[in-house]
Parts: structure tokens; sequence; C-alpha cells
């Protein structure tokens, strides 16, 4: 049975979206990698090209408002506490915080999926199993993306991008 959700609990999550989201004022990747699957330089070299093949992807190549927005944070997770089928093993997960209209198409999201594989791939060597490198996005709710300390709906984020071109 699907559980029901009280408006007051609705609020709560909205506020705490919010604020998570007005305090992130870019387009955060999260590079999550099992230590020992690629070195802090390795880890390095993996943020600008995952960053370069998603301003690629989404045509913004040399904005000026989004390339200085595409940030990253690179977790290291303890060799042994990375966990599939509740058994340790070595993963790489990559994902992406955006405004909805992000990874919007079929074609970006199959082509950004194998452009990560492909650099974890090369930068380990083929070391990394292809099926245990993981790509996601999570979408913001329209009017909860900020920039320069502004929350914007996806039309007014879009107009501010596109000055950047």
């Amino acid at each position: 049975t699907p559980s029901v959700i009280s408006q007051n609990t609705i609020r709560i999550i909205q506020k705490q979206s919010i604020v998570r989201i007005l305090v992130s004022t870019t387009m955060p990747l999260t590079l999550t990698i099992t230590e020992g699957v690629l070195t802090k330089t390795q880890a390095v070299t993996a943020v600008e090209r995952l960053s370069d093949a998603f301003l690629q992807r989404h045509g913004l190549v040399g904005n000026t408002v989004m390339t200085p927005n595409t940030t990253a944070n690179v977790v290291f997770v303890e060799h042994g506490l990375s966990f599939s089928g509740g058994k340790p093993f070595s993963g790489v997960w990559v994902e992406w915080k955006v405004p909805s209209f992000a990874f919007a198409t079929e074609e970006v999201q199959k082509g950004y999926g194998a452009d990560a594989s492909n650099i974890i791939q090369e930068l380990t060597k083929g070391k990394q199993p292809v099926d245990n490198v993981y790509f996601n996005v999570v979408h913001s709710v329209d009017g909860t993306w900020a920039l320069d300390g502004k929350a914007m709906t996806n039309e007014e984020l879009g107009a501010a991008i596109a000055k950047g071109a």
C-alpha cells in the first residue's frame, strides 16, 4: 500500500531541499570512488574530463556562465566499505545534481553514460569492470536552483546561461 505523507512533512522536505539547493549554486558533479580504483591524480583528470563531457553534451563548451559553475567533489570510500548485493566490491559513481532541463534527452543521457564509462575505463587501463561504473542524475525542482545567491526558475536559469554563450 502507498504511504501517506502529511502536508507538514512535504513542506519540511521542500524547505530542506530549497536550503540545500540554494547553498549549492553550481551544477555539481560528485565522483565517488572506492579507494584503489583511481589515484588522486587520476581522479583530478576524471573530473576534468567528466566536466568537459557534460559541457560538450549540452552544447555549453566555452559558456562563461556554465563553465565556472560546473563544479565537482571527489569522495574516496575506504576499500571494503563499498557494497554490491551486500558484499564488498570496488565501484565508481558519477552523479550530477542539475536543473530538470539538463540531461533531458535520451541521446544526452546515453551519450554521457558512455562517456563516463569510457573515461573511467581509460584511466584505469581497463582494470575497473565497466559494470561497476555507475552514472545517475538528480534533478532539482523548478525554481529551487540558484546562481549568484538567487533562486531561479528554469526559464530564468536558461536566460542566465544564454548570456554566457
